[in-house]
């Protein structure tokens, strides 16, 4: 198929753009390389596929040296001009948007950055895939949509109407605009509610980044709801494997949804939500004792309250995504960890670079 996948500099997006590209697909990569964090890591991530940076100018379609059928264009959602001419050029089968405004607490002191990007970005790509005919788009929801719902595991039939954060109000927005599209032009969508994904190439806002970088440089973590939280730890190998399952199979409608007992999850249009996370959720001081068996070294501890806009537990039900499409996560947090652990030593340390400094978050997404 030939599919854009927007993100592609950023961490799901680079890892889902490899998969496809071995597989034999075409693939277009768009991303606007903000600065939400390190450039660099963006860049090496565009390198690892082989698109040269020396060149990259604004809107200017970029061949890949390692992968034919790679292009990648540096190109913000927002521009709709130039994201209709990359729709009429490629005529895409498939649409998977991953580009996005990320994080809870960012969402806190910057909330327009969450509706530019994140709604006014999305109808962009909502549109041009409405006129230019794109068979299906798949797009990155979160775990954060279900707020404050208490009911374990969270289950995508649920309602989930009560977000505590920006960041998740918009993830539920572009739910419910999907569906809109699916409803009144038969656009076939899916979106995908992430939970809490991990892995090298990861972000360096992240847990997993932050607790190991602070750990390796015997620097202090801070453990915010004192350690009293867990997250379904999904690592990035199973994460892509479950969107590529989910781009293969275009959402259908429900022949049997029913307007009287609505379900959150499909529609009688072509429309559906999938939890993708591992189903197994860990305790974050679990999670920390894994990194510091892999680095052989103890922690520091910063015992801090809850942050605002967090929750305290997620899991993932992911039986509908393993009975519709035989999604299996295979990944244990404590090789997961080992692998990012490897990762971050080889790329880190060779190239002696030395990131900022900040707070450890555990974000849902």
């Amino acid at each position: 198929m030939k599919i854009l996948v927007t993100g592609t500099a950023g961490f799901i997006g680079y890892h889902l753009a490899k998969r496809l590209l071995d597989r034999g697909d075409t693939v277009v990569g768009i991303d606007n390389l903000n600065d939400y964090y390190d450039v660099n890591l963006k860049y090496a991530r565009l390198k690892e596929t082989g698109i040269s940076i020396s060149g990259l100018e604004y809107a200017k379609p970029v061949c890949s040296v390692n992968y034919p059928n790679y292009t990648f264009i540096k190109l913000d959602l927002l521009d709709k001009e130039q994201l209709e001419a990359c729709f009429k050029t490629y005529q895409f089968d498939a649409v998977c948007n991953l580009a996005a405004q990320a994080g809870v607490r960012y969402s806190l002191t910057n909330p327009e950055v969450y509706i530019d990007s994140n709604i006014k970005g999305f109808l962009n790509i909502l549109e041009c895939c409405r006129h230019f005919k794109v068979g299906h788009l798949a797009y990155a929801s979160s775990s954060s949509v279900y707020g404050l719902n208490k009911k374990m595991p969270f289950n995508e039939h649920d309602i989930a109407d009560h977000p505590v954060s920006l960041y998740a109000a918009s993830k539920k927005a572009n739910e419910m605009m999907a569906h809109t599209y699916s409803h009144l032009f038969n656009l076939r969508t899916t979106g995908l509610r992430f939970f809490t994904v991990y892995g090298p190439w990861g972000r360096p806002d992240m847990a997993l980044f932050i607790f190991a970088k602070a750990m390796l440089e015997g620097k202090p973590i801070e453990v915010f709801n004192n350690g009293d939280m867990k997250r379904d730890f999904t690592y990035i190998d199973d994460i892509v494997d479950g969107i590529v399952h989910v781009i293969d199979a275009p959402a259908e409608s429900n022949p049997n949804w029913d307007a009287q007992k609505p379900d959150p999850a499909t529609s009688k249009a072509p429309y559906r939500i999938f939890n993708i996370g591992g189903g197994a959720p860990v305790s974050l001081l679990d999670f920390v004792n894994e990194i510091e068996k892999q680095i052989h070294r103890t922690a520091k501890k910063i015992f801090l309250p809850m942050q605002e806009g967090d929750v305290a537990e997620t899991c993932a039900d992911v039986s509908n995504l393993k009975g519709v499409l035989n999604y299996k996560p295979l990944t244990t947090v404590h090789v997961g960890i080992s692998r990012f652990i490897a990762w971050y030593k080889a790329f880190y340390k060779p190239n002696k670079q030395n990131l900022e400094p900040v707070s450890a978050t555990i974000d849902t997404l």
